[in-house]
C-alpha cells in the first residue's frame, strides 16, 4: 500500500504553542521525532508532553529548553531523573491501569499524539507493536497523529491496530527499536530467583517484569506445568518456557492459551518471536491491569520489586526518600488482583541490602519514600535469605518474619530497632 511521507521536521511542524503531546513509549519510542521537536525549541512556547518511560535520549528535557518543553513523566526513565529532580520535568503519579482514562476522560486532552508504528497491512491497518498500554487512548483521543513508520516494528495482535488515514502526517525510517538484551543473572539475582520460584505453582498465571530477579525466577520454572502469562509487560525471559511447552496458557480463564501483555521490551528475538504471533495478544493497560480481569484468572503470581521495606509492610517502590526514581506503574493492579484470585500470590522480590550494603528493610522508610503498596496490601516479601508472608500478621509479627530474611549484618540492629518500637 502506497502512502505518503514526509521528512521528520514536516511531521512536526503539526505541534504548536501551548500543545499537549503525548509520546509512545519504552521500546517504541519515536526518537528522530523528538529530535526533530526539539529543533524547533526556537520557535516553541509551553509545550508539555506525556509519556510512560522512554528509552533512549530525552532531548526535549535538555537544560535551557524550559520555556519551549515541559515532559510530564507517568513513569520516570533514567533519561528523566535529572531533569525531574532539576524540575525540568514533572512526575505524575498514576496506576498504570488507570492511565489510559487520562485520555479517554480528558483529564489531559491531548491535540498531537506521537507514535511508532509497522507499515500498513493490505487493508490500510499499522500496528503499535510492542507498546499498546496508553498508547491505544492517546491514539483514539488525540486531535492529530503523527506516525513513525518502521519496517522493524513487530506487527502484534490485539488492541494496537490503527488505520492509516488515522494519522495526520507520517514520517517513514527503518531502523532498529529499542532492545535490552538480557543479561547473565549474578548469584544474588539467582539466589532470590530460586526462592521466588519455589512459591510459583503449577496451573499459575504470572506477571513479571524485566530485570534479573524475574529472569532468574523464570529459569527455575524449567520442572512447573501450565504456567500462563498475563502481565503488563514481558521480557525474552518467558521464551524459553514457551518453547519448551511449560508456558501454555490452558488453565488461564482469561484469554486461555494466549500471552497477555501491554508492552515488551527485550532482544531483537522477543521481537522476531511477537511479530505476527496470534499466540501474543497486546492490550490496552485499563484491561490488563484492571484488578477485576486479573483476579479471573487462577493463581495469579505477580512478582515486583522494591526500593526498600519497612517493618510494618510499607513498599517504597518509585523514590529513594525524596528523590524520584521509577512510578508507580502497575505493582498495586498486580499485587491487588493477585490477591483476589483463586490461590493468588501477590510477591515483593527484593535484595536484602543495597548496592552499599545498606539494608532493605528498614525500622522506617526515608523521609518523603513513597508507599507504592500499603501495609494492608503486601503479602510475600522475598529476598535471597528466604521467604516472609506478612499476611494476617500483627505489626510485631511482621517485623520479626521480616528481620528473618534480611542480611544477617544487620539483623542486630534491625531487632534492636523492633524491640523500642514494638516492644518484646
Amino acid at each position: 500500500m502506497h502512502i505518503h511521507t514526509v521528512s521528520a521536521e514536516e511531521a512536526v511542524a503539526i505541534v504548536q504553542n501551548n500543545n499537549r503531546v503525548f509520546v509512545h513509549g519504552a521500546a517504541a519510542t519515536p526518537t528522530p521525532l523528538l529530535h526533530a521537536l526539539a529543533g524547533r525549541a526556537n520557535e516553541l512556547r509551553n509545550v508539555q508532553t506525556i509519556h510512560l518511560h522512554l528509552e533512549g535520549p530525552m532531548p526535549l528535557a535538555e537544560p535551557g529548553l524550559e520555556e519551549s518543553f515541559h515532559p510530564n513523566a507517568l513513569f520516570i526513565g533514567a533519561n528523566l531523573r535529572a531533569a525531574v529532580a532539576a524540575g525540568r520535568a514533572s512526575y505524575l503519579p498514576i496506576f498504570l491501569s488507570e492511565a489510559p482514562q487520562l485520555f479517554r476522560r480528558n483529564i489531559w486532552p491531548l491535540d498531537v499524539a506521537l507514535v511508532q508504528v509497522s507499515p500498513p497491512d493490505l487493508h490500510g491497518y499499522c500496528s503499535l507493536g510492542v507498546s499498546v498500554d496508553v498508547a491505544k487512548a492517546a491514539v483514539d483521543t488525540a486531535r492529530k497523529v503523527i506516525a513513525m513508520v518502521n519496517p522493524r516494528m513487530p506487527r502484534t495482535h490485539g488492541d494496537g491496530q490503527v488505520h492509516v488515514s488515522r494519522f495526520s502526517a507520517i514520517y517513514h525510517e527503518e531502523t532498529s527499536i529499542y532492545t535490552h538484551d538480557p543479561k547473565e543473572p549474578t548469584e544474588l539475582e539467582m539466589a532470590i530467583g530460586r526462592n521466588v520460584a519455589g512459591l510459583v505453582e503449577d496451573g499459575a498465571t504470572l506477571q513479571v517484569g524485566i530485570g534479573g530477579i524475574p529472569n532468574a525466577t523464570l529459569r527455575y520454572l524449567t520442572n512447573h506445568k501450565d504456567l500462563g502469562l498475563h502481565t503488563e509487560m514481558f521480557s525474552d525471559g518467558i521464551l524459553p518456557l514457551v518453547e519448551k511447552g511449560i508456558m501454555t496458557g490452558i488453565c488461564k480463564k482469561k484469554h486461555r492459551g494466549k500471552l497477555v501483555s501491554s508492552f515488551a521490551v527485550g532482544s531483537q528475538k522477543l521481537y522476531d518471536f511477537m511479530h505476527d504471533n496470534p499466540m501474543v495478544t497486546m492490550l490496552e493497560a485499563s484491561y490488563t491491569n484492571d484488578t477485576a480481569v486479573i483476579r479471573k484468572n487462577p493463581k495469579v503470581t505477580a512478582i515486583n520489586s522494591a526500593i526498600e521495606i519497612e517493618f510494618t509492610g510499607q513498599v517504597c517502590a518509585d523514590s529513594i526518600g525524596t528523590r524520584l526514581y521509577s512510578g508507580v506503574g502497575g505493582q498495586m493492579d498486580f499485587i491487588r488482583g493477585a490477591s483476589l484470585s483463586e490461590g493468588g500470590k501477590p510477591i515483593i522480590a527484593l535484595p536484602s541490602v543495597t548496592s552499599r550494603g545498606e539494608s532493605k528493610i528498614v525500622p522506617l522508610l526515608k523521609g518523603g519514600a513513597g508507599v507504592v503498596t500499603t501495609r494492608a496490601h503486601v503479602h510475600y516479601i522475598v529476598t535471597e535469605y528466604g521467604v516472609a508472608d506478612l499476611y494476617g500478621k500483627n505489626l510485631n509479627q511482621r517485623a520479626k518474619a521480616l528481620i528473618g530474611i534480611a542480611h544477617p549484618d544487620h539483623r542486630e540492629a534491625l531487632e534492636r530497632a523492633a524491640f523500642e518500637r514494638f516492644g518484646k
